[in-house]
């Protein structure tokens, strides 16, 4: 799965980067999705190889909470990544005049420099907060890397500030972003509805469906997950473990897969890559 992970973001990115035609808002917002999910797989990594190849099952206090920084400040990225390309979307439905004036290059990177700001300064307090807190007993975590939600039930100290802190972060990011993209997706239908002819309608709307398959992807294993935490006493932890695993996998490894079979733009550049490298070959 890592190799289908970083062989597909990692084309995805090369094409991009490569072909001109693509260096447009649409595919830079999704170089940085890809960017966001290689960020995310990369910070699995140690502990999930640790533990399927070489059995390591122990990971250091500093080091969990290196991985709890780096996976979560990637996903707040992700998450906002996608919200930025929903209204990508709308903007190029909305406004497809005024597309390229309005979406301009420093306006996009401008954009991805302020969400990795936005997560890193997010994220930031968690780590101190977890360290203030008294750890003892017997200190294993249900999943093969660490995440908030898991740390927060090691300690035998009040937890109720990281609680609140947890809860403010899911809210003021992943729910905020996935409601704001709710909101792009109505606006969308709306003008969609607007538009007179039947094969206007059909044109833009397949713009729109890789984008919300991602979005799928990405949202509906986070929240059966949560669904599971906080209901699923009596659930098997085999299925727990198996949901959380798919919960950080499971975008990677689609998302370049549906971007590749359903944009037209991507599907032809990846061909033309190939095609020159078997040429030379």
């Amino acid at each position: 799965m890592y190799c289908i992970i970083f062989l597909g973001n990692g084309i995805i990115l090369h094409v991009i980067r490569t072909d001109p035609a693509l260096h447009q808002p649409m595919y830079l917002f999704l170089a940085m999705l890809a960017l966001a999910e290689v960020g995310v797989s990369v910070s699995t990594l140690p502990t999930v190889a640790g533990i399927f190849l070489f059995g390591m099952t122990e990971i250091s206090f500093e080091a969990c909470l290196l991985q709890m920084f780096s996976i979560h400040s990637f996903s707040i990225v992700e998450s906002a990544v996608l919200l930025a390309m929903a209204v990508d979307r709308f903007v190029a439905i909305y406004r497809p005049l005024r597309y390229t004036s309005i979406l301009t290059l420093p306006r996009i990177f401008g954009t991805g420099a302020i969400l990795v700001l936005k997560s890193i300064m997010l994220m930031a307090p968690l780590p101190m907060l977890l360290q203030r807190l008294p750890f003892c007993g017997h200190n294993a975590l249900s999943h093969s890397y660490c995440l908030h939600p898991n740390l927060i039930h090691l300690p035998c100290g009040d937890v109720s500030v990281n609680n609140i802190y947890g809860l403010f972060i899911v809210i003021s990011t992943f729910g905020m972003d996935s409601l704001l993209i709710v909101v792009s997706y109505g606006l969308i239908l709306y003008t969609v509805l607007g538009i007179a002819t039947g094969e206007g309608r059909k044109k833009a709307l397949s713009t729109c469906g890789s984008h919300i398959c991602a979005v799928l992807a990405y949202y509906v294993p986070m929240i059966s997950l949560s669904m599971v935490h906080r209901f699923g006493h009596h659930v098997s932890p085999l299925l727990q473990t198996m949901m959380a695993n798919a919960y950080l996998f499971f975008p990677p490894v689609v998302n370049p897969i549906v971007y590749s079979i359903k944009t037209k733009e991507i599907r032809h550049s990846i061909v033309r890559m190939l095609s020159e490298q078997r040429l030379r070959v």
